[in-house]
């Protein structure tokens, strides 16, 4: 009896390569399309290009009752910082673009806060404009309806109400950048968000020494 021929071994395909090869080109764009679309619709901080040659300038110029305001300059932005309006409309910092503010973060039941506002509400009577804009930002609150009520019952109709949009975001993002450790707090930003000097704790802003500091942040004065 004849034993049957062994069967002859199948070639290795030549389109195994070729085909990993095309594999792997559309896994990287795969890969390239998702880095793409995360860095588009990232929810980190934008950063900011280091001005150090303003914020020596407000450095400079913090004087007497406005001594604690530090020049900073160094690349923060807070350009996505969430709020909202008294409407409850959100919005960012990013939404008050082309104007320099003074951000100030307070909270109702803080006393040093509550005794700043009078000086803020004077403060931005008097430079308000299309270039600048004292900027309230109450946050801390476990009942949002309570600085909304503490604005409203003392009648400042410079200081509208503006809110943190997500809880206790704000005053979180304040600790764990170093920006304050409690309330009140202030940070003067740029036409783009971008932080200049920063104050943590009150102020006489309505004073000589807030206004020279205000005018040097405005470029009013050399």
């Amino acid at each position: 009896m004849t034993e049957p021929a062994p069967t002859p071994a199948k070639p290795p395909s030549r389109l195994q390569p070729r085909r990993l090869l095309v594999l792997a080109l559309v896994s990287a764009a795969i890969a390239l399309a998702i880095t793409l679309w995360v860095g588009n619709n990232s929810t980190q901080a934008a950063t900011c290009a280091p001005n150090t040659v303003e914020a020596a300038k407000l450095d400079s110029a913090a004087l007497g009752q406005l001594a604690a305001v530090t020049g900073t300059g160094t690349g923060r932005s807070y350009a996505d910082m969430a709020l909202k309006d008294a409407g409850g409309q959100p919005l960012t910092v990013a939404s008050f673009e082309g104007k320099r503010l003074l951000i100030n973060f307070w909270a109702s039941w803080c006393v040093p806060c509550r005794e700043e506002m009078p000086a803020l509400n004077a403060l931005a009577q008097k430079y308000n404009s299309e270039q600048f804009m004292v900027l309230p930002v109450n946050t801390g609150e476990t009942d949002p309806a309570k600085g909304a009520a503490f604005l409203a019952d003392n009648a400042w109709p410079n200081l509208p109400l503006y809110a943190e949009a997500n809880g206790f975001e704000i005053i979180d993002r304040l600790k764990t950048s170093a920006v304050s450790a409690g309330l009140p707090a202030s940070v003067l930003v740029d036409e783009k968000g971008c932080e200049l000097a920063v104050l943590q704790g009150p102020a006489e802003w309505d004073s000589p020494d807030g206004h020279g500091l205000i005018e040097t942040f405005l470029g009013l004065k050399s």
